[in-house]
């Protein structure tokens, strides 16, 4: 049974749903979350963040073929490997049109807020909240055969949102992860966060007040 609960060395852990199957490994000094994503119908594969240990990433992509990587954001500890995959793949790249200029590899698409990364028979909607840096995003997968499923980064976190460092940074994260997951998305809805354990949008909706009124 998949749970998430992946570790810096570990195994990655897999989850097969019926048209998607997702891939977890923790790499790196920061203990960042990267996932695989492929097609299950197609193969097709993309990358979310390829943030360290570019060999243990390049294992699990195998030989089928990388069809793009897709940053988060601009910060180095999720892209700190994106130069050797790519060019061991040949990856497209996609990023935050925001963030563009903060990452050390050239993006072959810019990411704006609405925007869908297709590949193969799968669509990744694009959730754009700010705040964490400008442009923060997540990667929304809405599956037919069941509950959503949010790669949210570093905006959202089991106990909180991402960190920021003035008031109205935490004000335009927050209000932006409240409007477009909390008001939105059922609680049913898996969360794939760029660090840590894995949570669903049921387990954290109840401390909305409490992380709105501690500021953080």
């Amino acid at each position: 049974m998949y749970n998430g609960n992946t570790h810096v060395n570990g195994p990655a852990h897999v989850r097969e749903l019926p048209n998607l199957i997702i891939s977890k490994i923790t790499v790196g000094p920061y203990n960042n979350n990267s996932y695989l994503l492929r097609c299950a119908n197609t193969g097709a594969e993309v990358l979310i963040d390829a943030a360290a240990e570019p060999d243990r990433l390049l294992t699990l992509v195998g030989p089928g073929g990388l069809m793009g990587v897709l940053t988060t954001h601009g910060h180095h500890d999720h892209w700190g490997a994106l130069a050797q995959v790519v060019s061991a793949t040949g990856a497209k790249t996609f990023a935050p049109v925001a963030d563009m200029g903060a990452i050390g590899v050239p993006t072959d698409q810019g990411l704006a807020p609405g925007d869908v990364v297709t590949f193969g028979d799968i669509s990744l909607k694009v959730l754009s909240t700010g705040g964490h840096t400008s442009g923060a995003s997540m990667f929304f997968y809405d599956d037919p055969f069941g509950h959503g499923h949010l790669f949210s980064g570093d905006c959202l976190f089991p106990g909180g949102v991402g960190k920021t460092s003035t008031p109205e940074d935490f004000t335009t994260l927050f209000n932006s992860v409240k409007s477009q997951v909390f008001d939105v998305l059922p609680d049913t809805t898996w969360v794939y966060p760029g660090h840590g354990a894995d949570t669903t949008v049921g387990a954290e909706r109840a401390s909305l007040d409490e992380w709105k009124n501690r500021g953080w």
